[in-house]
């Protein structure tokens, strides 16, 4: 099973930006997009459909803000998805999507921006510590989890180019990578990390400065997986070449699972 997450930056903008032939070049399973910036009655049936797929999509109440998709290939049998975390504060802001499988639990999420000063640091360290709590029961009623999407940190020093200039910018400050830490603490492997340990590869660039052709950039994507999922992760590719937002899709190969 191939899953991937993309971080969109705007879903009509990256519609005229050869999305669809991108995903068809990937080839997913299940592909989860983020800051969508659109709710459904913005887009034409023909442009929010891709073939072979469903879909759901979650919108934040804000007009062109947030937002996230879940797309399933036909045939992937689910047993229930929410849009919900039962904390408003979050469900308005259309952050995540949850699909549940026989004995896995995947999580799509755009987790906060911490970028408009101290306030949204502190909701996106809420947001944090509410998502790690929720996996927790799942794991102790014996679920296994995926959380894939925009986590918006940067967990170390290798993964963005210039840790000590962004030692207090917003996505690498102390308080934010400790709850990156936190996670890999209570049942999660980093994916790509454990891999890759030292393999340097980033999947988000400001627009600004030509970084992303003196790929001056950071790691924001990720694949958080339970411990007992990790043997059965095949690779997860960071796929650079492939244009069309400020950042890149990331896949996640599995051996197998149960749907």
């Amino acid at each position: 099973m191939r899953i991937t997450t993309w971080n969109v930056n705007g879903f009509r903008a990256v519609l005229k930006k050869d999305f669809k032939r991108s995903v068809q070049m990937v080839s997913p399973d299940i592909l989860c997009i983020q800051e969508t910036k659109a709710k459904l009655e913005q887009i034409t049936d023909e442009d929010v459909q891709l073939p072979g797929y469903v879909f759901i999509w979650n919108a934040a109440d804000k007009p062109g803000y947030s937002g996230v998709a879940t797309y399933i290939k036909e045939g992937i049998s689910y047993e229930g998805a929410s849009k919900l975390l039962g904390h408003e504060e979050f469900d308005v802001e259309g952050r995540t999507i949850k699909i549940e499988m026989e004995n896995l639990v995947l999580f799509n999420v755009y987790f906060p921006n911490g970028q408009r000063g101290a306030e949204r640091v502190d909701f996106k360290l809420r947001f944090y510590e509410m998502l790690l709590q929720l996996c927790t029961d799942y794991h102790n009623k014996g679920k296994e989890i995926i959380i894939t999407g925009d986590f918006n940190t940067a967990h170390n020093e290798i993964d963005l180019a210039n840790p000590k200039e962004n030692s207090k910018t917003s996505g690498f400050l102390p308080e934010e990578r400790i709850w990156i830490t936190n996670y890999l603490n209570n049942g999660f492997k980093d994916a790509y990390r454990e891999l890759y340990p030292d393999k340097i590869e980033y999947t988000w660039w400001t627009y600004r400065f030509k970084a992303r052709e003196r790929n001056i950039g950071w790691r924001l994507d990720y694949f958080l997986v339970s411990d007992s999922l990790m043997s059965k992760i095949k690779d997860v590719i960071i796929h650079q070449e492939i244009q069309g937002s400020d950042h890149c899709p990331v896949t996640l190969e599995l051996n197998s699972v149960k749907g």
